[in-house]
């Protein structure tokens, strides 16, 4: 998972009503832009939103704002005409000091904006960016929210995924919702072709980095799972790949080392495309709370994930039959026996 739930979603605060059908008053809008600086799994659940934007906006222009990889993310989504980025990791500037893109989007002239979280920064965001209709979440409650030109939503009840949280916005304001939610990620066909050369048959990926190491399983588990499955099935190749990190390359390193086996092969720093064309091809994501995770859930890859107990859990879990979960209170808790059994009855 990219990231626990956002704290405006435990927020509760008064919200205005809705004056009518935002959709029907908005219909004409010829360009709309959708704030939310996510990143990776925040991205993906972003996306069937953007579907509906798109489906009920169709003679618009939709553009999104996102931290870096999150616009990488959405540049796989063809429902969005352009992804804008501004850059939100830790030794970045703070955000507001990146005026350039603002101006720049300021002079777009959007004729509306949505926001499905309702973070403070965000917010501020639209304020600059001025598009004179909106639609958003409620966040805190801060004297600056009457700036904003927009329609305030309070939240429902969460315990439904995440993107499905994001799509009752559009609900509120008047647009009837497609169902099933969809992805539908179009993944360039370089990367493709880029992932069968690196990716053997009848693979799996390790996901064994998260954003923080309080995420992640410990690493002597993951060596010991990947022995495991490696000796279960001699035709089984294990796949495992780390950003750019030194901190996760230097885990990746320690498992191929440890497992010492060619049928585990790592992959540093794969591009978003190259990421979710390596996961298209495998039968099975091994993984943390990170957003692999649910670019994986995205993509119809079958996912199995260990997951440290928190609150709010419950909006991330993927939902399906082929998604299955291992919880506990601490991750040291969870036993690479739970574990290779859920694997080995997955991949059966």
């Amino acid at each position: 998972m990219a990231a626990s739930a956002p704290a405006s979603y435990l927020i509760r605060v008064e919200a205005r009503p809705m004056t009518g059908n935002f959709l029907e008053r908005t219909r004409d809008a010829k360009k709309i832009i959708v704030v939310d600086f996510g990143f990776l799994g925040d991205s993906v659940h972003l996306t069937p939103a953007l579907w509906e934007i798109k489906r009920n906006y169709p003679r618009a222009q939709l553009h999104t704002l996102s931290a870096i990889v999150g616009a990488e993310v959405l540049k796989l989504a063809p429902c969005v005409d352009r992804p804008w980025a501004i850059p939100l990791t830790g030794k970045s500037p703070p955000w507001w000091k990146h005026w350039g893109v603002l101006r720049a989007l300021r002079r777009e002239r959007f004729d509306v904006a949505f926001n499905f979280t309702g973070s403070d920064r965000s917010l501020f965001a639209m304020i600059f960016i001025g598009a004179p209709n909106g639609l958003a979440y409620v966040g805190r409650k801060h004297f600056w929210n009457r700036w904003i030109p927009a329609e305030w939503v309070a939240r429902s009840p969460g315990g439904q995924p995440v993107y499905e949280q994001r799509r009752q916005l559009l609900a509120a304001g008047g647009g009837m919702l497609m169902q099933p939610a969809r992805f539908d990620f179009a993944i360039p066909p370089d990367a493709i072709q880029w992932a069968q050369s690196v990716v053997p048959e009848n693979a799996m990926h390790f996901s064994i980095n998260a954003s923080t190491p309080e995420k992640e399983w410990p690493m002597q588990h993951w060596i010991a799972l990947a022995k495991t499955l490696l000796q279960s099935d001699q035709s089984l190749s294990i796949v495992a790949t780390a950003s750019s990190k030194l901190r996760e390359r230097d885990r990746l390193a320690e498992l191929a080392r440890e497992v010492n086996n060619p049928r585990l092969r790592k992959i540093e720093s794969p591009e978003i495309p190259q990421l979710a064309a390596i996961l298209q091809r495998c039968r099975l994501q091994i993984g943390g709370d990170s957003g692999i995770l649910h670019l994986a859930m995205a993509l119809n890859v079958p996912t199995l994930t260990v997951f440290k107990q928190h609150s709010g859990i419950q909006d991330w879990l993927p939902v399906g039959p082929h998604h299955r979960h291992v919880i506990a209170p601490t991750l040291a808790a969870i036993s690479v026996e739970q574990v290779s059994k859920e694997a080995l009855e997955q991949l059966r």
